[in-house]
């Protein structure tokens, strides 16, 4: 990018160019001490390989690893960076008390083509200097990525934006999110109530009922993230635009008898 004032072309024509966003010019990466970045980067890579890992199991790994800590830091850093244990007990993704929580509807579900169940997540992404969260929606048949979006808080106005920019493209039948406030909230839960598409909510501590968009996580972060260890945050979304048209348009699943998501999307919608 260049300075503003050392050329007539604005911020938002450059980014425009860039193909970024021009809220990206202004994010901050969200700050915290050297020490609780390096830690948060090993319990991100650790709860990627053991997603059944709560604040205790999460603790002790650390502890073997010779880090002097104790649980009360764990818990924060990992309710900071949305993590929870996938087993039943003490979690950090919680409903805000009035919202209303949604059942769980794919148990056993077969899937027959693509749009018949989306999902939502957000995920911790680290960088050099701090770190910013993602949000993304996966189309379950096709492992397709919808859409996604960066912000540097874990709140519900960008989940809907996303939501928003996802339901441009298409409309899925059933919708599945966890019980996190940002996706249990009526601003979210209203919109995918005005088009008709049914809400599915996950148990309680079980992430790997939203097992398609763990992978896309796991991908993500071994094949980009963790690779490049992006500066700043326009980096990191120039990075994410190269690697989610990758995934979506080069990279060949095994599940889709190895087409790529984007073609096996097209080629499987229903009128």
């Amino acid at each position: 990018m260049i300075e503003k004032s050392n050329t007539e072309i604005s911020i938002s024509r450059q980014c425009g160019l860039l193909g970024l966003h021009r809220s990206s010019y202004y994010y901050e990466p969200v700050g915290e001490s050297e020490y609780n970045i390096s830690l948060m980067r090993l319990i991100d890579e650790q709860y990627l390989r053991t997603p059944f890992f709560g604040v205790p199991q999460m603790t002790r790994y650390l502890k073997n690893l010779g880090h002097t800590i104790n649980h009360k830091r764990i818990e924060r850093l990992m309710r900071l960076m949305g993590l929870q244990g996938t087993v039943p007990g003490p979690h950090t993704s919680k409903p805000h008390p009035q919202n209303k929580i949604y059942p769980y509807l794919l148990r056993g579900m077969k899937l027959h083509h693509s749009n018949m169940v989306w999902s939502i997540d957000i995920t911790y992404i680290p960088m050099q200097y701090g770190f910013m969260y993602l949000v993304a929606i996966i189309d379950w048949y096709s492992r397709f990525v919808v859409t996604w979006k960066l912000s540097n808080t874990m709140d519900t106005g960008f989940c809907v934006e996303a939501l928003n920019l996802a339901l441009k493209q298409g409309m899925p039948c059933i919708f599945n999110t966890d019980q996190g406030a940002q996706f249990t909230s009526e601003n979210f839960t209203s919109v995918l109530l005005m088009n008709q598409i049914l809400i599915s909510m996950d148990g309680r501590g079980r992430a790997l009922d939203n097992v398609f968009i763990e992978r896309l996580w796991r991908s993500l972060k071994y094949e980009d993230i963790y690779l490049k260890d992006y500066n700043s945050v326009l980096e990191l979304e120039a990075g994410l635009i190269k690697y989610f048209h990758f995934y979506n348009n080069e990279r060949p699943h095994s599940s889709l008898d190895g087409e790529v998501p984007a073609k096996f999307h097209a080629c499987n919608l229903v009128e």
